[in-house]
């Protein structure tokens, strides 16, 4: 078990119905951004971060109109931030919590 992460633009990732990131626009994120890798012996939303973080293997994934990471580190949260301002998003945690400057966390 662990504490995922969200890229939702939604209130609250749990209820992103009409609010959905669409997996193209996820996809063609990810074609943009040099320091992002799909995983394609997972799936073509699993997508691997190569940026510095604790993490040997840092991942993001597309499921269900968000993009989440499980456990992230404060580097990963600040990549997501920077993910979720390209797509029009903000990053929240599983218990609601938003995550909009490196000072909130």
């Amino acid at each position: 078990m662990g504490y995922d992460v969200h890229i939702t633009r939604a209130d609250h990732w749990a209820e992103n119905e009409g609010r959905e990131i669409s997996r193209d626009e996820w996809l063609a994120l990810v074609a943009s951004d040099p320091e992002l890798t799909i995983e394609r012996v997972k799936r073509d939303e699993f997508v691997k971060w190569s940026g510095p973080c604790r993490y040997p293997d840092a991942w993001f994934t597309w499921w269900r109109g968000t993009i989440y990471t499980k456990n992230p580190d404060k580097a990963i949260i600040a990549k997501m931030i920077q993910l979720a301002t390209k797509l029009g998003a903000r990053v929240q945690g599983d218990e609601g919590e938003f995550y909009e400057t490196p000072p909130d966390w």
